[in-house]
């Protein structure tokens, strides 16, 4: 409806322009808004006031031009009910109920693609997230990054981009060695050897597991081994093991991936070597102290970063510099890594090597995703720290649910911490967010079978309104007003990369329906009014199934 207001608006400044009233045909950027206040319209524009300079007449005269001129093209009679100039020459808008009607029918009509947008012009997107190492479960922490980034890809995809989703396996270097050395040790101590496990390795009961599944695999002729190839024998077995049980968990929480990227392909295809090499000759890498540096610091860091030490090992930076090169290789406009908060003072350094190899600091971004609180019923809760230091995401989706975990996680912005409360979640009533808005989606489906029990109707599902002119109460208006506004609240959910607006509209439908169902019957007496209203309950119901699709929560059509 936005679209149709700003058409309108273009149109009669045109016409103002051909009949005199406005001395420039010029058109500013100009805002078409919803006013907070119901008294001031549908919607409002400030286009009096920004064309002011260009027109070289007051606002007020402006707008009294542009009202003229809508009347005058006969776009009123069409669905404005009228049209008020307020304060300094803001234009508000008036919508008839009969308007909004023909959003019902484009929702049935469009289905699941309702919402869905061109904005994003099919540019090549990638979103990295979750990447965590293969060196023990995922944990809590973890799993909100999984939803925000599963969720931010699928949002992306539905408003035009073309998008691909990658893990990115941390599988060389000194985590992998320690995870390696923490096996070795604790298969050791399996055979009877007197060993004192340090506090740095991995801690896990897990690790223990891995070391018995070496020891009876093996035997214990395994321990007769070079040290060294025994430490990287149990780290090749364990980075590989843990990384079937992450994508077994991922999966169970509705998470998949276009692409697994592993690090140490980068050592073994030399990319790394050749990238340091490219920056070398362009002098953004030098030597100093014998290890070799790169200027970071020209691109804005706080100082420049080590690539390879002066033992002549790599450090991370290295290989993540290397990655990033090969994503912008692939072909991708975009790239968007979702990291753990923690990770903030990382990101200068990889944006400073974007901009070093000649693209924009705008084609590379970070969404860091703060820390996850666990309650139970209001309080502080650790539940059982198997994994070592953590509480694990397949410990979260086993006691409250895929969906629970999902639509909670994305409950608020990614950075803000928040608070899980795990009896929450597991609750069947209003109070738990995610059976508020998915008991809607299951009720509608009850009433829609109910009236093809009754013969009301031949089928629950239909792609065209019937009698929408009927729909004329405060609550089905507002209702569709609400189911008008999906499509602006993905553009919106995609540009600014935050999940949580589609949650936040969705609570709001839900609250919608529920106050709209608490006072009408959608099943009456009278038949046309019957299907009048069945139409937009549909509407609705595909509206929520729509959304939560975007956040990876099931819409059930029973509960």
């Amino acid at each position: 409806m936005k679209h149709k207001i700003r058409k309108i608006v273009l149109n009669a400044a045109q016409k103002a322009f051909e009949n005199g009233l406005l001395p420039s045909d010029h058109v500013p950027e100009m805002e078409i808004e919803e006013p907070r206040n119901p008294s001031h319209g549908d919607f409002s524009t400030n286009f009096a006031m920004v064309s002011a300079a260009i027109q070289k007449m007051p606002p007020r005269k402006i707008a009294e031009s542009l009202v003229s001129s809508i009347e005058a093209l006969g776009e009123a009679a069409n669905f404005i009910e009228k049209v008020e100039i307020a304060g300094p020459g803001f234009i508000n808008f008036f919508l008839s109920n009969k308007a909004w009607h023909p959003v019902v029918d484009q929702i049935l009509e469009q289905d699941k693609r309702y919402g869905a947008s061109d904005m994003g012009g099919n540019e090549k997107v990638q979103v990295e997230f979750v990447s965590a190492n293969p060196t023990g479960p995922l944990h809590v922490g973890h799993g909100r990054g999984a939803a925000v980034g599963d969720s931010i890809g699928n949002i992306l995809c539905f408003a035009g981009f073309d998008v691909q989703k990658e893990y990115y396996i941390n599988d060389s270097g000194r985590q992998i060695r320690t995870l390696g050395t923490s096996v070795w040790l604790r298969l050791l101590q399996k055979t009877g050897k007197e060993i004192e496990f340090p506090d740095d390795c991995y801690q896990g009961n897990y690790i223990k597991d891995l070391a018995g599944e070496i020891l009876e695999k093996e035997g214990n002729d395994f321990i007769q081994m070079d040290e060294k190839e025994a430490i990287d024998a149990c780290a090749k077995f364990a980075a590989k093991k843990i990384l079937v049980s992450i994508k077994e968990d991922l999966s169970s929480f509705g998470v998949t991936f276009d692409h697994w990227f592993s690090e140490q392909s980068l050592y073994d295809s030399g990319r790394v070597q050749k990238t340091i090499e490219d920056f070398k000759s362009k002098d953004l890498i030098y030597k100093e102290d014998g290890a070799l540096w790169f200027r970071t610091q020209d691109f804005g860091d706080e100082k420049n970063r080590v690539v390879v030490r002066n033992n002549g090992l790599t450090t991370y930076f290295a290989s993540d510099i290397a990655y990033h090169m090969e994503k912008y290789e692939r072909g991708f406009d975009r790239v968007i890594d979702v990291w753990g908060a923690d990770h903030h003072g990382y990101i200068k350094r990889i944006d400073a090597s974007v901009v070093a190899s000649g693209r924009k600091s705008k084609q590379f971004e970070v969404i860091l995703v703060q820390l996850v609180n666990l309650l139970r019923g209001g309080k502080p809760f650790q539940m059982s720290k198997r994994a070592g230091d953590f509480v694990t995401l397949k410990d979260i989706v086993d006691e409250v649910g895929k969906d629970a975990a999902r639509f909670i996680f994305l409950s608020r912005s990614y950075d803000s911490g928040l608070d899980f409360d795990l009896e929450l979640a597991k609750q069947k009533n209003s109070d738990n967010p995610v059976y508020y808005v998915q008991y809607v989606h299951a009720r509608i489906t009850g009433i829609l079978l109910k009236a093809k029990q009754e013969n009301i109707i031949q089928d629950i599902d239909f792609n065209k309104g019937e009698n929408l002119n009927l729909l004329d109460a405060v609550e089905e208006i507002n209702l569709i007003k609400i189911l008008d506004t999906f499509k602006a609240n993905v553009e919106k959910s995609a540009q600014t990369l935050h999940p949580h607006v589609i949650f936040t509209y969705l609570m709001s439908l839900a609250s919608a329906f529920h106050g709209y169902y608490n006072r009408h019957k959608v099943i009456t007496d009278n038949r046309e009014l019957t299907l009048a209203r069945l139409s937009l309950v549909l509407g609705v119901k595909k509206v929520i199934r729509n959304g939560l699709t975007l956040l990876g929560v099931n819409a059930p059509e029973r509960m």
